[in-house]
């Protein structure tokens, strides 16, 4: 299934933990200190770099690209180190968000509250990933480098859905899997 970005939310409404689609539109990749920098600038009641509302922000930074190439390796990392702002971007109109690992139980409850959701996708392929991503451009906070907020256009970029708006977490469900299975 193939979903448009930005996200509208009807489409979040039909999406259930365990889909797997791709997104086509525009995203915005950003990590740790940039997430600390949007947060400086909605206390200080500045403007943010970019509408949020209704954007996807990929939880990323880019390896540099070689000659030819939109960007270098692309893979994911952590999302647990942004979930001390994610209920705060998610409040001020965050629609998703896609990194590796799983979320703290305050970011899924914001998760089901702002209506977003949770996507991952396939981890360790981050030079597959670049392949998807057909547009990047620095927005804010260059001298972050490869922690700048990047404006990326992306087409079939893969993910699977890992937390949902009715509370659904695949992580959880693949656990509770396991351990029925185990002896």
């Amino acid at each position: 299934m193939g979903i448009k970005l930005p996200l509208e939310p009807d489409a979040i409404e039909t999406l259930r933990v365990g889909d797997l689609l791709t997104l086509d539109g525009v995203m915005y990749a950003a990590r740790d200190a940039a997430h600390h920098r949007l947060i400086q600038a909605l206390d200080s009641h500045q403007p943010l770099p970019f509408d949020i509302r209704g954007q996807t922000i990929y939880y990323m930074g880019p390896t540099p690209s070689k000659p030819g190439q939109v960007i270098g390796s692309a893979g994911p990392t952590t999302s647990g180190r942004m979930d001390i702002y994610t209920p705060r971007l998610l409040a001020e109109g965050l629609r998703a968000m896609i990194g590796k690992g799983s979320r703290s139980q305050e970011v899924k409850d914001a998760i089901m509250k702002h209506e977003a959701i949770y996507f991952a996708p396939i981890a360790g392929a981050g030079a597959l990933i670049a392949k998807s991503i057909k547009k990047a451009e620095v927005v804010a906070y260059d001298d972050l480098g490869p922690e700048a907020i990047l404006r990326l256009e992306v087409e079939n970029f893969l993910v699977i859905v890992i937390n949902d708006i009715y509370g659904g977490d695949l992580y959880e469900q693949g656990k509770a899997r396991y351990r029925k299975a185990s002896p």
